[in-house]
């Protein structure tokens, strides 16, 4: 028997690597790499066939030893697959630059499986960039957007981006909303930190501590308009951190660029031990992909995402399809979903998200919560596009339950009381028999924390609040529906729905204490500012089971003649003294106040608008009211508030009552120069 054998340095790939050739055939070669045959080994040997089998499988054992070291070899060669940023020369030194490299969290892991990749930062007057190895994950390029700390969150196996978050700390509060958003990090993870614009000037100590905490060197002393980038291990180690200097108040620092590398954990290290369950498997999938969600990732107990319905307090659940408009803010949408599923009453398998876009967060906490969630198509822009999306989302829920007369509406920044349920049982029969009523809603627009008091009273008012709100079918369908502002018009749904001409004189019913909270800060028609100034400060409703007052007497016809008694049986307030003053209302134990102001058309807020604005109410427009009336309670005293001639409940003013006129301050107008 004649055998052909080559020896295994003389076949050599293309690439590089060594293969084995028998009987004229390559052996252990990676795909499409030919070897070329150089020295032969004649040999002419009889062998036995059981000879012949043993040579053949050392020679097989031989290739995979060989194969095995050649791959081991290439994959410690390897630096990874994309190329690297360049650095402005001098930026590693000048102005405090300083670089760390990574050391594993979880130990020295075996030298021949470690994977390194490299991290490279900017933070800039306009422009926050981080890539990996050369791959753009996050970039926010131009002045007037994203002011503020970015940060980024990778997965510490994978390095795929698991979260965005831009907290504009120029602004109060975000830095509290930061600390908060890490405190729900999984540890392990990587957090990439850049300043873009001015970062600092609302960094209050306690977040720079944090931060410090966390290994930063230079977060305590940031100041006005300083660059900073800033890796690390979220409780684990300072990966690396770049610093620039603001020369003056005037100007911002140069650019600050930082380059690390990461060296990978395994997914062993990263797995959490949780047993294997439908609920787990959802639980995995959602926690393996986004970050922030706190303890529902958390490896030891975490928090269920299952939730059993907690019956109303007289039995059951309340039968009606709740439609929640939501967009790309799926951190919003997980705190407001989580907090309505433990709500009793809650109809679980009549929940439906509607999300204006294909976004794949917000539809993952859906997933992951086990509630229903809808895409669709974006359609217009800015307030045209929200109106659209109510539109599509209405729509959709009415046909999709075809039996309901009813449909709660809540949108994806709200918080609800634990009562909200059972609030919409006790309220909806007036929605049902009262033709006078246009909606029912949740929230109080002056519900303050310093103006509302009584948790069981109802007001019924001329605008439409929203923030969670029902809504009949027939309302919908037969008048709405049909004449809903187009997507040309940049109108506000909300708005629209407001004006006369579509409510038709009818009314809404309001709780003096909200049955929701809105605390979404960002979005297209609210930021932090506007969220402190005039949400922050709501008061909701946190008793369970509470039996609403009066509700027989909210009807359009017996409402009239709760108020007219009321006012009569009100105490009038001192109507010479100036009624933004401290202690116009007196200190007086369960009295109802009735205070008469200037209002000569139902149009004329003059008047309203001061008053608003020194009890420190809601004043961008005015909302509230009842036939020219308001109703609150101010710091714990009911006070009605009537104007004159315009309210019909003018007639019960005492005729020696001269009612308070306000002026609105004139607007100062720039000085000009006289003419020399």
């Amino acid at each position: 028997m004649f055998i052909y054998i080559y020896n295994t340095y003389d076949c050599v790939a293309v690439h590089g690597r060594q293969c084995v050739m028998v009987e004229n055939i390559c052996s252990r070669c990676v795909p499409h790499v030919s070897c070329h045959r150089t020295r032969m080994v004649y040999l002419r040997k009889f062998l036995s066939r059981k000879h012949f089998m043993k040579i053949c499988k050392a020679l097989l054992l031989s290739t995979l030893v060989v194969s095995l070291i050649v791959n081991i070899s290439f994959v410690m060669d390897t630096d990874g697959v994309f190329g690297s940023l360049q650095l402005p020369r001098g930026s590693e030194s000048k102005d405090k630059n300083v670089q760390q490299s990574l050391h594993s969290y979880h130990g020295n892991p075996t030298p021949s499986l470690v994977r390194t990749v490299k991290v490279e930062v900017v933070s800039s007057k306009q422009l926050v960039a981080v890539k990996v190895d050369d791959t753009s994950i996050h970039t926010s390029d131009g002045l007037d957007i994203d002011r503020g700390i970015h940060i980024v969150v990778l997965n510490q196996v994978n390095m795929n981006v698991m979260a965005v978050r831009v907290f504009d700390t120029y602004q109060k509060q975000e830095d509290e909303n930061m600390i908060n958003f890490l405190a729900d990090v999984t540890p392990g993870r990587i957090l990439i930190f850049a300043i873009k614009d001015e970062g600092t000037f609302n960094l209050q100590e306690k977040s720079r501590s944090f931060l410090a905490d966390m290994g930063s060197e230079f977060a305590p002393i940031l100041h006005w308009r300083d660059m900073w980038a800033f890796v690390c291990i979220h409780k684990g180690k300072r990966l690396g951190e770049a610093f620039k200097e603001s020369e003056d108040l005037s100007v911002w620092a140069e650019p600050a660029y930082l380059s690390v590398n990461v060296t990978l954990t395994t997914a062993i290290d990263a797995k959490c031990p949780w047993p294997a369950t439908a609920e787990n498997e959802r639980r995995r999938v959602f926690c393996n992909k986004y970050e922030g969600y706190g303890s529902i990732c958390r490896c030891d107990r975490p928090d269920p995402i299952h939730f059993n319905v907690t019956p109303l307090a007289n039995g059951g659940i309340l039968d009606v399809p709740v439609t929640v408009i939501a967009s790309n803010r799926p951190a919003y949408l997980y705190r407001m979903l989580r907090r309505l599923l433990v709500t009793p009453g809650v109809p679980v398998n009549k929940i439906s998200v509607f999300i204006d876009g294909y976004h794949d967060e917000p539809l993952a906490v859906t997933r992951l919560l086990n509630v229903r969630g809808v895409q669709h198509a974006p359609l217009s822009q800015k307030n045209a596009r929200i109106s659209q999306h109510y539109k599509f989302s209405l729509t959709e829920t009415f046909n999709t339950f075809p039996d309901a007369q009813h449909i709660i509406i809540l949108e994806e920044d709200l918080d609800v009381s634990p009562d909200f349920f059972l609030y919409f049982q006790q309220t909806m029969p007036l929605l049902v028999k009262d033709p006078t009523l246009y909606c029912v809603s949740a929230w109080n627009d002056q519900g303050y924390e310093h103006s509302c008091q009584d948790e069981r009273l109802l007001y019924r008012i001329e605008t439409m609040p929203g923030l969670g709100w029902m809504l009949k079918r027939s309302l919908f369908m037969d008048e709405l529906l049909p004449q809903w502002p187009s997507a040309d018009k940049l109108w506000d749904w909300d708005m629209w729905m407001r004006n006369n001409g579509i409510r038709k004189s009818r009314e809404c019913i309001i709780p003096d204490v909200s049955r929701t909270y809105h605390f979404g800060a960002k979005g297209l028609n609210v930021n932090p500012h506007f969220q402190e100034s005039y949400f922050s400060k709501h008061k909701l409703q946190s008793k369970p089971d509470v039996k609403l007052k009066d509700v027989d007497k909210i009807t359009s016809e017996n409402y009239e003649v709760l108020v007219r008694d009321l006012i009569k049986s009100a105490k009038v307030l001192d109507h010479s003294k100036n009624p933004c003053d401290e202690h116009f209302i007196p200190d007086y134990n369960d009295e109802t106040f009735v205070l008469y102001i200037k209002m000569k058309t139902p149009q004329d807020y003059e008047t309203w608008k001061q008053l608003a604005r020194c009890y420190k109410l809601w004043d961008l427009d005015v909302r509230g009211f009842h036939k020219s009336m308001w109703r609150q309670f101010l710091h714990g005293k009911h006070l009605v508030i009537v104007g004159v001639p315009a309210s019909p409940y003018s007639d019960l003013k005492p005729a020696d009552v001269n009612p308070i006129y306000l002026q609105e301050p004139k607007k100062e107008t720039p000085a000009t120069e006289k003419p020399g």
